[in-house]
């Protein structure tokens, strides 16, 4: 696609890097069957290569977003479904960031949006204060959720309904040193699954420390700026990324690390994106890079290494969902599953695997609609298997699809702990 913007907005990096991205798209249409809200909703300025034409015209023409960016905008889920299918190589991820930050700059969103913007900000990506606002939320609920809906608060609403029944008691937050340990790694405390599933990185404890790593906390980190980030927050992002690349580099430096993991795939892309998000920082740029190169999904870690232990008969089918942040965003796909199949479990994946379960972040509350229809399409395709348990690999998904199936959703790592010794998690 033919751009036009001049040289000194060439001179900003997240201009050029957009005006790279968008003069790759080619308008081939491909993505346009990947793409959850097209697929819903069959307007072309909700696939990806409308909203790069409505990009493109806010960037190039330096002008302040109006309303019908921000509401199309708004809707991508950045899933990157789009960024898989696209033989031009358009970097959508980048792109679409730029623009949302772009927005949060120049764009005014009413009040009521703004405030409620600035609580998820301050809420989220705080374990304690989120499992606070989770415990009000649980004794408020009838009242609040009925307010919410009498004052038009359709996100307020859709916040309380995906709150849980109940929240499990915190798990401790320590290291897990191994003697004579094969290697040394840290594991992303996180945010919101602490507070929500703490089994998951339980689970991931036992399992490495039984496979010979110490497993260690870093003092000083935070949340990893995901959510920020996406909301076009990006002086909170940036802040979060660089408190992290400190918190790390002191590990690395005072005893080593063999990788950087996560079990919540939204917060992995992000950390393996620092190199870029930092890479005009003199002081960050090639301390970001490193750290960067040691970010892995458990996924990632484990695969190739033997996990001991067998499922004990078969006949346990296993739905895995493929979420978005790990097989599109990190082009992660075989991994997981092989694992599964390698200890026994028979796996089976849905219909459109490709396609978004609707968490995406905090999507589910911001566009609930939209969010909801994703989430009883893909209930429907896993349901439609007939499994024992639904594993996946990041917190989001896990909430969205278990708010809506009987089958029970677990993390691909808490069966691999289970055949390897640990407690049974179905």
């Amino acid at each position: 696609m033919k751009t036009e913007f001049t040289a000194i907005q060439l001179a900003d990096p997240d201009t050029a890097v957009s005006a790279g991205a968008i003069r790759k798209c080619v308008h081939c249409g491909f993505c346009t069957a990947t793409c959850p809200t097209y697929v819903l909703l069959g307007d072309e300025l909700d696939s990806p290569r409308g909203r790069i034409y409505l990009m493109k015209n806010m960037l190039e023409q330096g002008r302040k977003p109006g309303a019908q960016e921000v509401k199309h905008i708004d809707r991508c889920l950045s899933c990157m479904g789009c960024q898989t299918t696209c033989p031009s190589g358009v970097d959508y991820m980048h792109l679409v960031d730029h623009a949302r930050s772009y927005i949060a700059e120049n764009y005014q969103r009413p009040l009521k949006e703004r405030l409620f913007r600035r609580m998820l900000s301050a809420v989220l990506p705080h374990p304690a204060r989120f499992r606070l606002a989770l415990n009000v939320a649980l004794l408020t609920r009838g009242v609040s959720t009925f307010f919410a809906r009498v004052l038009g608060m359709k996100s307020v609403g859709a916040m309380l309904e995906l709150a849980p029944g109940r929240l499990p008691q915190a798990a401790p937050n320590t290291s897990s040193e191994v003697t004579g340990a094969l290697g040394r790694v840290v594991l992303l405390q996180g945010c919101a699954e602490p507070v929500l599933r703490p089994q998951f990185r339980e689970a991931t404890i036992r399992l490495l420390n039984r496979l010979g790593y110490s497993v260690v906390l870093a003092p000083g980190e935070s949340c990893c700026g995901a959510l920020d980030h996406h909301m076009g927050n990006t002086g909170d992002s940036l802040a979060a990324a660089r408190r992290n690349v400190e918190a790390w580099e002191r590990e690395l430096e005072n005893g080593g690390l063999d990788a950087i993991l996560t079990t919540a795939s939204g917060c992995g892309t992000t950390l393996k994106d620092y190199g870029h998000l930092l890479r005009e920082d003199p002081g960050y740029a090639q301390r970001a890079a490193r750290i960067s190169g040691l970010v892995q999904d458990v996924s990632e870690f484990l695969a190739g290494r033997e996990i001991p232990g067998k499922v004990d008969g078969n006949g346990i089918v296993v739905a895995y969902h493929g979420a978005c942040s790990l097989q599109h965003a990190q082009q992660v796909n075989a991994q997981p599953i092989q694992l599964l199949e390698n200890a026994g479990f028979t796996v089976t994946t849905p219909a459109e695997s490709h396609m978004c379960c609707g968490s995406a972040g905090t999507y589910n509350i911001l566009q609930p609609k939209l969010a909801g229809a994703l989430g009883d399409r893909k209930v429907k395709a896993l349901g439609a298997l007939r499994p024992d348990v639904i594993a996946t690999g990041n917190i989001g998904c896990a909430m969205q699809i278990a708010a809506r199936s009987p089958i029970p959703v677990v993390h691909t790592v808490e069966l691999l702990d289970w055949i390897s010794g640990g407690p049974k998690p179905i």
